[in-house]
């Protein structure tokens, strides 16, 4: 089945590997994994970051199960809330932003700068199961939007806490030689 380009849903449908659920899911898994990742080589000074990063895991493998199994809604409006309240928590305790900024930093930031885009990949393929194939609780695609938001925030404030300052997407200098 699995070398023939098909893979069994939990409902026991086969369908293409390349179907937009199983695909929205791959994305989710890589996000996840990455975030795994982010924890094996945070800093020093953002190691108090690894529960609210493993906390993300759980939380995107619930995501995965909502959108795995028809009756299954983990993903809660309070889900968003906390990711809201989180977001209000660290823009509080980093520097203001005063323009577009360069995605990178210390490994920690820049590994969740990377977690940021994985979020978005994810992000932009729920929305497109959502409007062609199945259909997702309002609440599993705010936050998914919202995790993007939140993980830009905690980005920055673990290059704040590496003591690495933003660096502004535009530049008056042009490539050196």
């Amino acid at each position: 089945m699995g070398d023939k380009g098909q893979t069994k849903q939990v409902t026991g449908h086969m369908v293409p590997k390349y179907d937009l659920q199983i695909e929205t899911l791959g994305q989710i898994d890589e996000l996840e994994s990455w975030l795994g990742v982010t924890c094996a080589s945070l800093s020093i000074k953002n190691k108090q970051l690894e529960p609210n990063i493993k906390h993300l895991q759980r939380k995107l493998y619930e995501l995965q199960a909502d959108i795995a199994i028809k009756r299954h809604h983990n993903i809660q409006d309070k889900d968003v809330d906390i990711l809201e309240k989180k977001i209000d928590e660290l823009n509080n305790e980093t520097p203001e932003i005063k323009a577009f900024i360069l995605p990178g930093g210390q490994q920690t930031g820049a590994n969740l700068q990377y977690a940021r885009t994985l979020a978005r990949k994810a992000e932009r393929t729920a929305a497109k199961l959502n409007d062609t194939q199945q259909t997702l609780a309002e609440s599993e695609l705010k936050f998914m939007n919202r995790l993007s938001d939140y993980l830009f925030v905690l980005a920055r404030y673990a290059n704040f806490m590496d003591g690495y300052e933003d660096v502004c997407a535009k530049s008056k200098n042009s490539f050196s030689k």
